[in-house]
């Protein structure tokens, strides 16, 4: 009886563990600069999966979301959600009218670019990334379904104490 023991727990733990990795958490590795300096190429991050992760998000919340155009995942900043307008207006993010304070986008590389206004439907988040001049995001294929987003970042976890 004790070697049937051994056997069910180790394959209750690995399916704990799978459920957690399918429903509740995962470890996704960054692949590009475009959320620099918050996020470099080859960090890991911890996302949150339970719920609606993408109709529970929040401006300025960092997600992973499917990519609109195809290939590897996408990690990105919601700058702006359903019924939100957003644009750019000489390197700053507007949303509803309010210049935004974004600490982590360096504003010397934004001076005098310029986007939009555009209006961002319900359903949809208008996401970009923190290293605006070399990121592929909602200015480029428009805002994304919420259904797309497929966690929130909860945590840098790679490398250690960055």
């Amino acid at each position: 009886m004790r070697r049937l023991r051994f056997p069910l727990a180790v394959g209750a733990l690995l399916a704990a563990l799978l459920a957690v990795g399918v429903f509740v958490a995962e470890p996704v590795r960054v692949s590009s600069i475009s959320m620099q300096p918050t996020l470099s190429a080859g960090d890991e991050v911890l996302i949150a999966k339970w719920g609606d992760p993408g109709g529970a998000a929040r401006r300025g919340q960092v997600v992973v979301l499917s990519n609109p155009l195809g290939g590897e995942p996408l990690i990105k900043r919601v700058a702006a959600v359903g019924g939100d307008t957003v644009g750019i207006a000489d390197g700053q993010l507007v949303v509803n009218g309010a210049v935004q304070d974004e600490p982590y986008v360096d504003a010397a590389l934004m001076d005098g670019t310029y986007f939009g206004p555009v209006d961002v439907a319900e359903g949809t988040l208008f996401v970009l990334g923190d290293n605006r001049p070399n990121s592929l995001d909602s200015r480029s294929f428009g805002a994304v379904a919420t259904s797309t987003v497929l966690g929130r970042v909860l945590t840098r976890i790679w490398p250690l104490g960055g």
